[in-house]
């Protein structure tokens, strides 16, 4: 099972990656479509979808490498029992807070897909296409705060520190 979620990070992390290669792709077309006055209309909003795509389906592979803003002043001075009972709250608010993004962003998508709601730039692109990555990014950090749970149940870490965030602290 733990391999197939990090699996599921990583197709995640690797989609995330495609889509800020299309956010930049779609802005350098836009540059260039400026310059040689040409009318393309709906590169601003596919670039914005790109870049929110980016974003949310990064967010679990971020929280497993420890990438994400963590605030270890008050942890690194309070007892191992009191830093226990933050950590296991830490956990069980970020996951219902990820739960809660996680079934709104399912649920926008189904009403955007119902109600056919396209989007108010050129583009006129149906939203629920673009919803779909930002869905699929919360699901994912849903999934990993459980992930993390699990883990601590069993003793053992789940954020893997980068070492970039480990000069950090």
């Amino acid at each position: 099972m733990g391999k197939l979620v990090q699996n599921f990070y990583k197709l995640l992390m690797a989609l995330s990656c495609l889509a800020m290669l299309a956010a930049f792709v779609t802005v350098m077309l836009g540059v260039v479509a400026r310059e040689a006055n040409w009318d393309i209309g709906g590169l601003d909003a596919y670039a914005g979808y790109a870049i929110a795509a980016a974003l949310f389906l990064a967010l679990p592979g971020t929280l497993q490498h420890g990438d994400h803003i963590r605030v270890t002043l008050l942890l690194d001075r309070v007892s191992p029992k009191v830093r226990n009972i933050l950590e296991w709250w830490s956990l069980g608010a970020g996951l219902a807070l990820a739960a809660y993004m996680a079934w709104y962003a399912l649920r926008l998508v189904w009403v955007s897909y119902v109600t056919h709601d396209i989007s108010p730039a050129a583009d006129a692109s149906p939203l629920w296409i673009p919803q779909i990555a930002m869905t699929l990014g919360c699901m994912g950090f849903a999934l990993s705060f459980v992930h993390a749970l699990v883990e601590r149940w069993h003793g053992r870490s789940f954020i893997e520190v980068s070492s970039e965030a480990a000069h950090i602290e």
